[in-house]
């Protein structure tokens, strides 16, 4: 999963800080690398300035501020095709015969390594292992048309998932994927005009949600204003991603109109119905993620929730940490329990998936540790049993705890004395958008034309 932003201001007035605010607000998407291109003041040339790790870390915001640019492109990154390494830290950049390109993108093309393959039997050098950089070679590859149509075109022959801000000249264009798969959304402050992977970057630089590109939608922003364009391409139907929801945006966040919030509260709620602890004296969430559906759990069953796990907030989400040894790590000094909520008592803990495994079996020994007398698990969301292709790093079964166990086994092996799942009839209801619309392959199964690399043809 990854985090983009732009800002096109029409006044001239240089945009570089709110992108790196942007960003700021964005770091829960990627933690690996950061990055920021913007074009020089006649647009026919692109720079950018990219380092590995958190946004303060990789971008000197010092530096940003002593450069003038109007329009500017923004990424937070973590690793799902391509190893983690600044080659691989976005924008991807370019100066090409018909002008300058920069490329933020959050999701994975899953018919990449197809037309990595053609474009390189053709003699195309890639200079990195992302998928995104077969977008710029498609667009060079089509150098008889300007350079929007260029986009235009190689967005046709991609599949899966891509929310795109783009710099072309002195132009901020935006695209989402004809099937929505990630979010991307736009804003309006006075004569700034903004795009983000979610509405919560909007609120840190004082900007106004005006509303959701939809699925197949290429917004082109420039001194004119807005124009809105379609990528030709027919979807069948649309795959929003549940796991925005569950997990991956901020709770602060609103997409597709609905508020992540808002639906976290009502997972919680529903799990409760479906799922009831009534033993519980406490019930208390998994930091952070876990919380909000842990409150409307205590709310619906109208038993006690307490913070009995607190969280070290200068601690990382350890699910999109690159390695396994530091995911483990990352648990040990990330979340403490407190000992005076839980010594002698049966809880009910609330998270919102389990995904490895790693971070439920340490958390429950060490609430053992602390004296509980039984911990009860409920997940509010379905097992997750299958991999993602659309930009979740979770690759193969073998890495899924739900894929390799049944319920009871997986209980076992977390060492909780129950272990319950929410159903997905219920989360698609708490989501609120029409079933038709959400993506649930990683819990079901069912993938856009199978999921796998479908190859190319130009």
């Amino acid at each position: 999963m990854c985090g983009v932003f732009g800002a096109f201001c029409k006044n001239g007035s240089s945009v570089l800080e709110d992108v790196y605010l942007g960003l700021y607000a964005l770091q829960h998407r990627g933690q690996e690398s950061a990055g920021i291109a913007w074009n020089s003041e006649n647009g026919d040339e692109v720079n950018s300035i990219k380092g590995m790790g958190l946004v303060h870390i990789a971008l000197d915001q010092k530096q940003l501020a002593s450069i003038r640019a109007n329009s500017a492109i923004g990424h937070v990154r973590y690793s799902t095709t391509g190893s983690s390494g600044l080659a691989n830290a976005h924008p991807i950049t370019a100066n090409y015969s018909m002008g300058s390109v920069a490329i933020a993108h959050n999701g994975n093309i899953t018919n990449a390594t197809g037309i990595r393959n053609m474009l390189e039997s053709r003699g195309a050098i890639f200079q990195s292992t992302t998928d995104t950089e077969t977008i710029i070679h498609l667009m060079a590859h089509q150098s008889h048309k300007p350079p929007l149509d260029a986009l235009v075109d190689a967005l046709r022959h991609l599949k899966g998932a891509y929310s795109l801000a783009v710099l072309l000249g002195n132009r901020l264009v935006a695209a989402r994927d004809p099937w929505g798969f990630r979010p991307l959304v736009l804003g309006r402050r006075e004569d700034t005009t903004y795009v983000a992977s979610e509405s919560c970057a909007l609120d840190i630089v004082g900007a106004t949600l005006v509303r959701d590109l939809e699925p197949g939608e290429m917004i082109v922003i420039d001194e004119t204003g807005i124009k809105s364009l379609r990528i030709p391409v027919q979807a069948s139907r649309k795959y929003s991603c549940a796991f925005e929801y569950v997990y991956f945006a901020r709770p602060d966040s609103v997409i597709d109109g609905k508020s992540v919030y808002e639906v976290r509260k009502t997972l919680g709620c529903r799990l409760a119905n479906s799922s009831p602890c009534p033993s519980a004296e406490i019930v208390t969430g998994m930091p952070d993620s876990g919380t909000i559906a842990a409150m409307g759990f205590a709310e619906c069953s109208k038993q006690r929730y307490e913070t009995a796990i607190v969280r070290n907030r200068y601690i990382g989400r350890t699910f999109i940490q690159p390695t396994q040894r530091v995911r483990t790590l990352g648990v040990r000094i990330k979340l403490n329990p407190i000992k005076t909520l839980i010594d002698g008592k049966d809880l009910a803990v609330v998270d919102d998936s389990i995904v490895r495994g790693t971070t439920v079996e340490r958390v429950i020994s060490m609430i053992r540790q602390e004296g509980a007398a039984r911990v009860h698990i409920r997940i509010a969301s379905p097992p997750v049993r299958f991999p993602c292709y659309y930009g979740i790093d979770t690759p193969t079964c073998e890495e899924l705890a739900a894929a390799r166990l049944d319920i009871d086994a997986l209980r076992s092996e977390v060492g909780a004395d129950s272990l319950n799942y929410l159903g997905i009839e219920d989360l698609l209801s708490a989501i609120g958008l029409p079933p038709s619309d959400i993506c649930t392959a990683c819990f079901s199964g069912e993938y856009l034309d199978g999921g796998e690399d479908n190859g190319v043809d130009l």
